[in-house]
Order: C-alpha cells, then sequence, then structure tokens
C-alpha cells in the first residue's frame, strides 16, 4: 500500500515514466529502506545533536540550498527557470523530512540528471571542433557568484567555452590537434559512463548529507556500503596512499590523510585537495578524474606496494579552473609504526653557539586499547610514546625540545590531556560542554613535569581537534611557544551510531551510519576554539585564511562562544618579552633566509592565483602567462649571494641546512632563538 501512494506522488510530479509514451529516460526513486532511514534520522539529530535547532522553515532553506550546492554548486547544469521552479520547495522540506517523504528532492536530481546528461552530450558532439585561440575570449570557471543561464543557448556557449579552455591546457602542454580530440572524448565518455551508474542510494546519500550538514559542517550520514568503507579505513591498511576520498559535486575530494600513510608522509596533499586527475607511473598519461565516482578514483590511485601514482590535484580553497599541481607518490602499506611519534636530533651552530635540538612529530593522538587492557603499564599511545623519546633526547644532549603538530587532524582526546601533562605540572587540560550546558573540566593529574626544558609547538592551517587541545593548553598556561599558523577551529565533538541501534526491532535490514555532534571544546580561559582555534604567538607565512579554509570557510559551522575559565595557574616559561623577541628575529631571517623567502613568493603566487575567477582562451597570452610565470620562480631573489658580510653570523651547520622544510627550520631556528633568550634572562 505504501510503495503504491509513493508511485501516485511521483507521478503527479512527474518522476515515472508512463508506459506507452516512448519515455526510456531513467528515473530515480526512494526505497522503503530510504524513507524509514530518513524517519529515523530526523529525530536523532533533533534529540541527540548538541545544537538545539527545531526542523522548521529556516532549517528547510538552508537544507534546500545544500541540496542545490551539492548538485550544481558552479551553476553548469540547472537553468534559471529549473532554479525558479524548486523555490515553491524552499519551505516545505522539514514538513516532508518528519513524513519520511522524499518526493522533493528525487525530483529535484531527476532534473538534475537530465540537464548533466544533455551537457554529456554537447561536450561529446564537440570534442573535434576547431578551436579558434587567437580570437580573445575570456573564460569564467568560478561562477559562484554569476546567475544560471536562462536558456540552452546560453549553456551550450558556457560548455563551448569549457571545452575551449580544456583544448587549450592540453594544448599548452604540449598536445596535437587529434590528440587533444581524443584526450577529450575519452574524458566525456568516463563521465557519461560514470553518470549512467548513479543509484537511487546516491541520490538519497546526497539529500541526507544536505540534512546533517545544516546543523553543523561534522555531522553526517553514511550509506550502508560507505558505512562498511568507514569502518574498514579504521581497521585496514590498504596499499594506496593512504587517503580517505569523498564524492564533492564532479570532484573526488580527499577528506583524511592517515597518519604514516605515503600522502601523509609526502607533506604535499592537504585535506579538501580535489582529485582533477591521475597517473600510474613516471611517464603515464595523466587521466582526467573530473565526473568519476570517488569509488574509482580510489580504485585508480590503489596500486602495488612501491609503485608510482602521479595525482593532479586542485589545492583546498582554490576556485574551480584555478591552477592544479601535481603530487607524485610511492605507493605503500600504511605501516602502523609510520603513524606513531618519531624524533631526530638537529645539531648547528648559530653565532658561535652550539644547539641541539630534538624534534617529535606526533602526527596522530592515538592509543592502542587492547594493550592498555592487556600492560596498563606499557601501551602504545601517544603520550608513553613521547615520554620515551623526551628521554632519550635528553640522553643524546637535547638543549630544547619541539613539538611538531602540523596535519595532525586530533584523535584521542585522553591522549591530548595526558600528554600536556608530560609539559604542565597538573591541572585542567580543557572543558567539555554538552547539550543543555553541562560542562566537565578534563584534567591532567600529573603533579609533576616529565620535561621542563624549553618548549616549542609548531602548528599550521591542518592541525585540529586534540591538536588545537594541546596546542591550547601549552599557550594557556605559557610553558611553550606556538609557532607557525592559525589551526584549523574544529571544537566540536562527534560520536558515530549504526541507525539500526535506534530501533527496537532491527530484524537483519542493514541500514547505515549517522556521526553527530555532541558537544563542544574549551580552553582553560573559557575561550572556545570553534573557529579561532588557537592563534601562533609567532606566526609564520600561510596561504591559508580563516575565511578559505578551516572552520570559518563552513556556512553551517557552529558559532564560537565562551564558559567560565577554569582555576588554572600560569607558569613563567614565556612572557611578552620573549614572544617580541622571536618575531623580530622572524622579520629579520625573512630578508635573509633562502627557503623563507621562496616561501613568502610561492604564497602569494597561490593567493594571487584564488582570486582568478577567469583566464584568457587566447593561445598567445596564455603562453606568454606561462612563460612569465616560468621566468618568474626562475628570477626569484637569490639572498645568499648579498650576505657574505654576514658569513661570521650565517647558520654554519651539520644538519640545518638539509633541511628543505621552511616551516620546520624556522621554528627550529625560532627555539634556539628561545634557549638564547633564557640563558640571558639567567
Amino acid at each position: 500500500m505504501r510503495k503504491l501512494i509513493w508511485i501516485k506522488l511521483l507521478l503527479v510530479v512527474g518522476l515515472v515514466s508512463v508506459q506507452g509514451q516512448g519515455d526510456t529516460t531513467k528515473y530515480f526513486q526512494p526505497t522503503a529502506s530510504h524513507m524509514k532511514e530518513a524517519e529515523i534520522i530526523v529525530p536523532i539529530l533533533n534529540f541527540y545533536h548538541y545544537r538545539d535547532i527545531d526542523l522548521d522553515d529556516s532549517l528547510s532553506s538552508a537544507i534546500f540550498d545544500n541540496f542545490i550546492e551539492a548538485l550544481d554548486g558552479n551553476k553548469n547544469y540547472f537553468l534559471a527557470s529549473d532554479i525558479q521552479s524548486f523555490q515553491k520547495y524552499r519551505f516545505k522540506l522539514d514538513d516532508d523530512l518528519k513524513q519520511g517523504n522524499l518526493v522533493v528532492p528525487f525530483y529535484i536530481f531527476n532534473i538534475y540528471n537530465k540537464r548533466l546528461k544533455n551537457r554529456l552530450e554537447y561536450a561529446l558532439a564537440h570534442v573535434e571542433d576547431k578551436f579558434d585561440f587567437s580570437k580573445d575570449e575570456t573564460y569564467y570557471f568560478d561562477r559562484e557568484e554569476l546567475p544560471y543561464a536562462k536558456t540552452e543557448a546560453e549553456l551550450d556557449e558556457l560548455w563551448r567555452m569549457n571545452l575551449k579552455n580544456q583544448a587549450l591546457n592540453l594544448k599548452l602542454s604540449g598536445s596535437e590537434n587529434k590528440k587533444i580530440a581524443e584526450t577529450l572524448k575519452t574524458r566525456y565518455e568516463r563521465f557519461q559512463s560514470n553518470v549512467e551508474k548513479y543509484n537511487s542510494n546516491d541520490v538519497f546519500e546526497i539529500y541526507m548529507n544536505s540534512v546533517t550538514e545544516a546543523f553543523d559542517p561534522h555531522t553526517n550520514y553514511f550509506t550502508p556500503l560507505n558505512a562498511e568503507d568507514f569502518e574498514m579505513q579504521s581497521k585496514k591498511s590498504l596499499e594506496g596512499i593512504g587517503a580517505t576520498l569523498q564524492q564533492d559535486n564532479d570532484f573526488t575530494k580527499i577528506v583524511e590523510l592517515r597518519p604514516g600513510g605515503p600522502a601523509f608522509l609526502s607533506g604535499e596533499i592537504n585535506k579538501d585537495d580535489r582529485v582533477v586527475g591521475v597517473a600510474q607511473g613516471a611517464d603515464g598519461e595523466m587521466v582526467n578524474t573530473v565526473g568519476w565516482r570517488s569509488d574509482e578514483v580510489a580504485g585508480i590511485i590503489r596500486g602495488p606496494k612501491g609503485t608510482l601514482v602521479r595525482l593532479e590535484l586542485l589545492p583546498a580553497g582554490s576556485s574551480v579552473g584555478a591552477p592544479t599541481k601535481e603530487v607524485k607518490i610511492v605507493r605503500d602499506k600504511i605501516n602502523l609504526d609510520d603513524a606513531k611519534a618519531k624524533s631526530k636530533v638537529v645539531q648547528f651552530t648559530e653565532n658561535g653557539q652550539e644547539y641541539t635540538i630534538g624534534v617529535i612529530t606526533v602526527p596522530d593522538f592515538y592509543l592502542n586499547s587492547e594493550e592498555m587492557e592487556e600492560s596498563p603499564e606499557d601501551y602504545s599511545s601517544t603520550t608513553n610514546d613521547v615520554k620515551k623519546l623526551i628521554t632519550e633526547l635528553e640522553e643524546e644532549g637535547a638543549d630544547g625540545i619541539m613539538l611538531d603538530l602540523r596535519n595532525n587532524g586530533g584523535g584521542a582526546l585522553f591522549e591530548a590531556i595526558n600528554m600536556t601533562g608530560l609539559f604542565v605540572p597538573g591541572g585542567t587540560v580543557v572543558q567539555v560542554k554538552y547539550k543543555k550546558d553541562q560542562i566537565e573540566q578534563l584534567d591532567d593529574n600529573n603533579k609533576s613535569m616529565y620535561y621542563d626544558g624549553p618548549l616549542n609547538v609548531l602548528v599550521n592551517r591542518f592541525s585540529a581537534s586534540a591538536s588545537e587541545i594541546f596546542a591550547g593548553a601549552i599557550q594557556d598556561y605559557k610553558r611553550g611557544v606556538i609557532v607557525g599558523e592559525q589551526t584549523y577551529g574544529k571544537g566540536t565533538v562527534q560520536n558515530v551510531r549504526e541507525l539500526n541501534a535506534f530501533l527496537r526491532d532491527p530484524g537483519d535490514e542493514n541500514l547505515g551510519l549517522i556521526k553527530y555532534t555532541m558537544a563542544k571544546f574549551y580552553r582553560v580561559t573559557g575561550s572556545s576554539t570553534q573557529h579561532l582555534g588557537v592563534t601562533p604567538d609567532v606566526a609564520l607565512p600561510s596561504a591559508f585564511s580563516a575565511e578559505e579554509f578551516g572552520e570559518s570557510s563552513k556556512p553551517s559551522a557552529m558559532p564560537w562562544d565562551k564558559i567560565p575559565a577554569a582555576n588554572f595557574t600560569p607558569l613563567d616559561y614565556v612572557d611578552g618579552n620573549l614572544i617580541s623577541l622571536l618575531n623580530q628575529r622572524l622579520k629579520q631571517r625573512e630578508k635573509t633566509d633562502q627557503l623563507l623567502v621562496d616561501l613568502k613568493y610561492d604564497i602569494e603566487l597561490v593567493k594571487k592565483n584564488r582570486k582568478l575567477h577567469s583566464v584568457s582562451l587566447n593561445y598567445d597570452v596564455r603562453k606568454k602567462e606561462q612563460d612569465d610565470l616560468k621566468e618568474q620562480r626562475d628570477a626569484r631573489v637569490k639572498v645568499g649571494a648579498s650576505l657574505k658580510e654576514l658569513e661570521a653570523n650565517k647558520v654554519s651547520d651539520r644538519s640545518l641546512n638539509d633541511l628543505k622544510d621552511a616551516y620546520l627550520k624556522e621554528s627550529i631556528l625560532l627555539l634556539a632563538d628561545q634557549i638564547e633568550a633564557k640563558k640571558r634572562k639567567g
């Protein structure tokens, strides 16, 4: 009976083809399981989610916008008339969801699917066109602020420009006309093939994530199939690059880097980068993956251990059509030992003073719960491993220790608290506020510091969650100096549960997973890490702004707020004079250190490219831009030759000059400055 009612409803809005009318279009319909899951998810969000939001017209409007954005965020498919016709549903999605009614999202998706197929048919019909690259035309690749096309003719013109831009890119890379046509044909045939594989589960997942992400960006729904992949990621090591992928419009987005994996260890791949091409080996052809399903992209990225894969990436925060970058990765198994904290010693001489600096890299806050149960005194965890590394570094005569938390996305809260306890003499580390304003203070109960020497902590825009708790506590207790970039700003706590767990009689039916936000983190000062993250005491050059990347770039991100401060006593390791001195030293080296000079140049170039919304389709103009860029890179100011007069004060090191990592090198030098200042202070 219920199925019959749904068919009648779908006929009303034109979703089901009527036999005998010659319509062979594939239409998607919700299943009984989809309806059941929708009816379960809504009360879960209402009851368990930290945010006390009513599922009303206001939230319905946000869900509507999320769904349209998920389908056609760059306005390449829908017509303005489509969007206008959808407006009558803007404020009814809330009522439909409460009843498990999914007619509207499936209706919208079917319109989208029709438009998408039309565009691919247009592209395949024109891949062999002879484009005139001598004309002065401009292609607007970032259409977020532009209106939807009003007519099919306008869409045709948009896609003509799109094809011409792709053809020009291939021509600039050395391809001839015949090869360009073959490449574009293969590209769009693959895109078309992937579109044919869409199913109702894909539609439901896109829509339900439009619902969950209206609450906050870290609340997500996983279909049963993707739920299995989600659980597998945390249990199994696959040969590949160690990255979790997710569909993002026509792109495949990197949503997580596994600590210890090749992608993480490369230092060149970031969360939210989008994969636009994959090539095998050093000389393999770069295959464009725009329009591919994320599972298929993952399939060609994976491969035997020791083999090379090249990825073409659209950097996080960049607009569609902005310059891409190529990264070479050697596939390997994710070795759990590589995901653990590691240390190294850097020795160098500066201004006649010898320094031995211990660097501890912490890629994740981990805890082996099975080992902990079997051997409570000796088990693998971030705290225990860092503790051992500190001992080893002190035995090697380390003058100070630097903790590298770059790209550390968090992990076990318990470990962030315990590791903080190695450096502060007990007390509250973090405060957690739950729904209904329940506040809990989480303390480290060890009243002695395991390490009391000079300390700094290196963070970047990809340091998040538990990393921000640790860095924030070190900063608030004035125990060490925070160096690097403003952190991500994720101050929320999530819980993951199977939807079956909410059924009285789940039976054998396998429903999906839901991950929802249940609490917020606060520093001992009472300030939330949400949005603000941790602002470094010494800020190194950064390519990312809060508005472009991080929590603040998410429209539905929960707000920053403040609660009463915990009772804590700051130490005297860091004061305003020290911070001022370190910032002065940084400014001096920004003029003389080649790595910093090159870093600032590259960052300014990235920022400049991010501001681009269009490109010329004239070959001569683009070729000159390409040549000028290479010339500018080759002609970057070289500061070494002009520093001969400073030879006596130049860093003369035994390992520091081998570092190609500007952030790491500068953080080490700042720790040396910190050690020097402490000696002067006595």
